[in-house]
């Protein structure tokens, strides 16, 4: 039987041929979602190896942030911004967790985010989760977590009401989306934690601030962020 499954497999890859999800070129069979010329060419930050990056800034004077960072950039239109695509729209959480590790391996090189003692996705609501099937920040957070070996926490903190993306908007109509619509169930779980807040993508930060503010309010919890991606707009 499996070398029937092989000629079918085969076959298929013939006729259906895998293709990397940023430049559209063919996958061999040790690739799988990106080839290895785009894994070599990702446009990594080593934000968190600053603390004072383009993340970070977003945050002063908004919300207290301990460390902030962001996996790599894009450029709007640019391949990478497909990979995000892939991951948040077409299904592909498997890679959402794969490059999430990657992140984790860059992230244990900071001391800085080594002093996390949770991990906690950025939430959708419930009708979202359910129509797209699955929360992206959550496989993004368990490729973290599954290199630092934290605890992900996910549903503690919830988003209480539905919203409209953000993807066109600006970063004041994105913040008044957001605005005191993330709460969190058990405060007794996040009390005297560092929490690490995952999320795909930063671009203004204001989902980010939103989610952080009733996290900062409970006794001795601090809250740093980090993204797979920033959108260098």
């Amino acid at each position: 039987m499996n070398r029937i499954s092989q000629g079918i497999s085969d076959v298929l890859e013939l006729v259906f041929p895998s293709l990397c999800t940023t430049c559209g070129e063919r996958l061999n069979s040790q690739e799988k979602y990106i080839c290895f010329d785009c894994w070599h060419d990702l446009p990594v930050t080593n934000f968190h190896l600053n603390t004072e990056n383009k993340v970070a800034q977003l945050f002063w004077g908004r919300v207290q942030i301990e460390n902030a960072t962001a996996f790599f950039s894009y450029k709007k239109g640019s391949r990478y911004q497909h990979l995000i695509h892939f991951i948040k729209y077409k299904g592909l959480k498997e890679l959402g967790f794969e490059t999430g590790r990657k992140f984790g391996f860059a992230l244990a090189d900071s001391e800085r985010f080594n002093s996390v003692d949770i991990i906690v996705p950025v939430p959708l609501h419930p009708k979202k989760e359910q129509k797209r099937g699955y929360n992206q920040s959550r496989w993004i957070a368990a490729g973290i977590a599954d290199v630092l070996q934290k605890p992900v926490i996910d549903k503690n903190l919830y988003r209480k009401s539905f919203t409209s993306t953000q993807t066109q908007k600006n970063r004041f109509e994105r913040w008044q989306n957001v605005d005191g619509i993330f709460e969190v169930y058990d405060a007794q779980v996040f009390l005297g934690k560092h929490i690490l807040l995952v999320d795909d993508v930063v671009t203004t930060g204001s989902t980010l601030e939103a989610c952080s503010f009733p996290l900062l309010k409970l006794t001795d919890t601090k809250v740093s962020i980090a993204t797979l991606a920033f959108a260098d707009i």
